[in-house]
């Protein structure tokens, strides 16, 4: 399938893919600010410059965009065109987020990964639940990894008594 799109206007739209202050990202923050929780932004000396660091907890916040990082979720569509390009790229991003996350937790910070379709989309979560989530996670000792789907994900688990992971 053919571009729809000039090569010029392609390139335009490219670069205008921000990595930080995403809508996702910014509505995450607004969020977790307001309920009283304080971090730093995209911290360079710590592996893969989380998005969210929270030094009081112990715990870092990726904010991660499903085409981006390759998500399988109703957001991510392989691209039609140059798919060898966008395969390669994405696995890239996928190994390189593995890589990450094993170095940060080797560190002794907890990672927590929100998929951007947990925040929308027609299968995002209830915001106010996501944020729940979210401090649940800061506040307790639970497990050093964890993730945030949309609901469209086939499991689902809810934070209790120390189950952390929560998928739908």
């Amino acid at each position: 399938m053919a571009d729809v799109l000039t090569r010029e206007q392609r390139r335009h739209n490219m670069q205008r893919v921000r990595g930080r202050n995403t809508k996702p990202e910014m509505l995450l923050r607004r969020g977790l600010h307001a309920r009283g929780f304080r971090y730093r932004l995209h911290r360079r000396g710590l592996p893969g410059r989380p998005d969210l660091v929270f030094p009081k907890h112990h715990a870092v916040i990726f904010v991660h965009g499903c085409f981006w990082h390759g998500h399988d979720c109703p957001l991510f569509k392989w691209p039609a065109t140059r798919q060898e390009f966008w395969s390669e790229k994405i696995e890239r991003n996928r190994a390189r987020d593995r890589r990450v996350i094993e170095a940060l937790k080797e560190s002794g910070w907890r990672v927590l990964v929100v998929w951007e379709c947990a925040l929308r989309g027609p299968k995002r979560s209830p915001f106010d639940e996501i944020l729940e989530d979210v401090a649940t996670f800061l506040t307790g000792r639970q497990e050093s990894f964890q993730e945030l789907f949309c609901a469209s994900e086939p499991i689902r688990a809810a934070f209790r008594g120390g189950a952390a992971i929560r998928r739908g």
